[in-house]
């Protein structure tokens, strides 16, 4: 292949967490940033203007910070998330909350930390002790995980997270019939659990299954603000060759949100295997400008230019994405191929 397709995955923030704790630490006057706009907002408003009535209540500033956790305002979630621990630190939640975040931000040590303060003040919150499992399976101790989730499934035998948690086991694990077992398990107690809707959908799209798509349109019908699905159908079409359908996808999705770089990627990929080197070439280059330091789409814009016989263009290309990606292989492959040493 020469194009190279974006996996499917989920991304996750790469905003260091040392940053998120300096500036919700630096300055936490409570109410001194509800002039931001953001408080402005639907719900957000309502709240604010509770804790400024009442500003001594933990309770409304993790309220809120939940809220802003929701939107991924996350400097300003962990500032109130710290206020209402600082005004209540009898609440496992709280505390839970804060652990929850810095491990969305890959800050594994000081998430533990939080986490372990949560189950010392309630032992028996399964929230605290499913986002330990979360840490596990990160770290891959999946028989320590399994230990957390069924201590809260014997607590509950209808906790969903649990299931779920359980399939990602299962699945980083790759043993694909329990991690199917376990996210339709997941599902049946809830049924609108999105993301355990999604996983079914993939663990059947990677087999060419054709359920993939009942299942992705389920999770897109509960969440259309979600273009995940629309990119995964395309996704379950390319794979099985369908390209038509795949680009219809991916027109989907970017004409949605025309920034949404994988779809791009993928639809740059089809048009390679279409022999349209030159619409491949557009979507790259479009690649390029939504972020110029992506080292990729540079060079994936370099092999469409060598492919159309424009070498000097390729030549500049290549080069560019080695100064993103210093040790790109394909890309030092290209020049060498080029350049003739």
């Amino acid at each position: 292949m020469f194009a190279a397709m974006k996996c499917l995955i989920f991304k996750c923030c790469v905003l260091a967490a040392s940053t998120l704790l300096f500036v919700a630490c630096g300055d936490n006057k409570s109410t001194s940033v509800n002039d931001n706009p953001v408080f402005k907002q639907p719900g957000l408003k309502e709240v604010t203007e509770k804790i400024q009535g009442d500003p001594d209540n933990a309770a409304l500033y993790f309220e809120r910070g939940q809220m802003l956790d929701y939107i991924e305002e996350d400097s300003l979630a962990l500032t109130d998330f710290q206020k209402a621990i600082s005004l209540d630190s009898s609440k496992a939640e709280y505390f839970s909350a804060v652990g929850d975040m810095l491990f969305e931000h890959k800050d594994i040590s000081g998430s533990l930390k939080w986490i372990e303060q949560a189950l010392k003040i309630n032992p028996r919150d399964p929230a605290s002790h499913l986002k330990m499992a979360k840490l596990f399976i990160y770290t891959k101790d999946y028989k320590s995980a399994f230990s957390e989730i069924n201590t809260v499934l014997k607590q509950d035998v209808y906790n969903a997270e649990g299931y779920f948690l359980k399939g990602m086991a299962y699945k980083d694990m790759k043993d694909t019939a329990n991690a199917r077992s376990s996210f339709m398990t997941a599902v049946q107690v809830a049924p609108d659990y999105k993301d355990a809707i999604l996983q079914v959908g993939l663990l059947y799209s990677a087999r060419k299954d054709s359920l993939a798509l009942r299942y992705f349109d389920n999770a897109y019908r509960i969440d259309t603000t979600d273009l995940f699905p629309i990119y995964a159908r395309g996704v379950f079409y390319q794979d099985n060759k369908q390209y038509e359908q795949a680009k219809a996808e991916y027109k989907k999705v970017i004409f949605r949100d025309n920034q949404y770089a994988d779809a791009y990627y993928n639809m740059g990929y089809v048009f390679m295997q279409q022999d349209s080197v030159d619409k491949a070439w557009r979507q790259y280059d479009l690649l390029t400008k939504i972020d110029p330091t992506d080292a990729e789409a540079y060079y994936n814009r370099g092999l469409c230019n060598e492919l159309m016989g424009k070498k000097q263009e390729a030549i500049s290309d290549y080069r560019q994405a080695l100064t993103f990606y210093k040790k790109y292989p394909e890309a030092q492959a290209g020049l060498k191929r080029l350049q003739g040493n």
